[in-house]
């Protein structure tokens, strides 16, 4: 199973600046809707689905770095990955790149807690999904040193091709 897909999508006229740059803001719309989309084609996982059970994630927090600007019309692959799982919370990585993933445009680290609908209040992951999420884990990633190590080393793990090309 692909524990990083990744997906292509074009910067639409509307979400850039002045400059043609992708808005900051945008950036984590992009993200947070490839990684649904993810879901939905890498594992067959749709967020309405859950939620007719009754269950969700919210955003606890993003961690964000713009790197280079994402431009009018270019075409950015976004990669996920979930890099720490947790009973009650995920920790996904998405990454922004250029269409060669030669160039980081922005990553993300974010912190999704799991919630129960109906009561708003936060709750234990099925041991069902739990399986499922620990089989699409990401444990390469040494949490222990951080985002901003992790940001290096991402940048120099595309600089020496290390990044899987689409």
């Amino acid at each position: 199973m692909n524990k990083t897909p990744h997906s292509f999508y074009t910067i639409r006229f509307t979400d850039c600046d002045l400059f043609g740059h992708l808005n900051n803001g945008r950036y984590i719309d992009y993200l947070l809707n490839a990684r649904e989309d993810h879901l939905k084609k890498e594992y067959n996982l749709d967020l309405t689905d859950f939620y007719k059970q009754g269950v969700s994630w919210l955003v606890a927090a993003h961690e964000i770095s713009y790197i280079r600007p994402a431009a009018y019309n270019e075409q950015v692959s976004v990669m996920s990955a979930i890099i720490k799982l947790e009973p009650g919370s995920l920790l996904v990585e998405m990454l922004m790149m250029n269409e060669d993933h030669t160039h980081l445009k922005s990553l993300m680290w974010t912190r999704f807690i799991h919630v129960n609908v109906k009561s708003g209040k936060r709750e234990k992951h099925t041991d069902t999904f739990m399986d499922f999420a620990r089989s699409i884990e990401v444990n390469e990633v040494d949490l222990e040193k951080g985002y901003q190590y992790r940001l290096k080393e991402i940048i120099e793990n595309i600089k020496q091709g290390k990044i899987p090309k689409p």
